[in-house]
């Protein structure tokens, strides 16, 4: 598509939302299928940075493939607001703004996404997976002391744990893995209502930002699972210069 079919086409987007107040940037995110790992983690990390920060300037979109039912259980498990999160039960708005569709042999979208996770076609997935379990100083934690993990209903315990093993004040060992793992156990015992057709499994998402004339500022497209940012140690860091 050209600048200003892209222009158009997320203008008309934006337009579907019914806003009745725009601001002056306008952050559209679309992701591959409600129950993408991607899907997830960015929604948890945009709903967090919603909830600390004066957004005066910024008025958000997520566009996702699912359907309504997937979209409540979804916006209740994120806390992403259901009036910024549109569904579509294909990938045509990706294909058009030019998203990857990820790995594709002909085997099915399952094979697929197995083999991105293993690293072929998708070369930065094993990097964050392993950065995950080893923890990272340049990020920042996850979990304060209050917050209850439950994984499986088996283990139960507090961000607290953390703490006490690994100090306070950065990203800890196995703490991004256990969060990803939290969103994992929502995902599979949910797997029909966010994943409405698992060929979609290999799409990966792709994010802009435009401004008041509705000119394209910023844009990022992701071609690997686990990075839906140009910066994954701070992946909402891009936001900081629109507040």
């Amino acid at each position: 598509m050209t600048k200003i079919e892209v222009k158009n086409l997320l203008t008309n987007l934006i337009n579907d939302f019914h806003y009745e107040k725009a601001k002056k940037y306008k952050l559209l995110v679309f992701v591959g299928l409600l129950g993408d790992f991607d899907s997830f983690e960015y929604a948890i990390n945009l709903t967090k940075f919603i909830t600390s920060n004066k957004i005066n300037n910024l008025d958000i979109f997520f566009i996702a493939i699912g359907n309504q039912k997937g979209k409540e259980k979804f916006c209740k498990y994120t806390g992403f607001p259901k009036n910024n999160l549109k569904v579509v039960n294909n990938n045509q708005l990706h294909n058009l703004l030019g998203a990857s569709n990820g790995l594709n042999i002909g085997l099915g979208g399952w094979i697929n996404m197995t083999l991105m996770l293993m690293g072929i076609g998708s070369s930065k997935t094993l990097v964050e997976v392993i950065r995950g379990y080893t923890g990272d100083k340049d990020s920042n934690q996850i979990y304060n002391d209050y917050d209850q993990i439950n994984l499986f209903n088996f283990f139960k315990f507090s961000g607290k744990l953390f703490g006490k093993s690994f100090g306070k004040g950065y990203l800890r060992p196995f703490e991004l893995a256990t969060f990803r793992l939290s969103n994992m156990i929502e995902i599979f015992k949910n797997w029909k209502d966010y994943m409405i057709d698992t060929n979609y499994l290999p799409q990966r998402s792709c994010t802009f930002i435009i401004d008041q004339n509705n000119d394209v500022i910023y844009k990022y497209f992701s071609k690997d699972i686990l990075n839906y940012s140009n910066n994954m140690k701070s992946p909402l860091d891009f936001l900081k210069k629109y507040l």
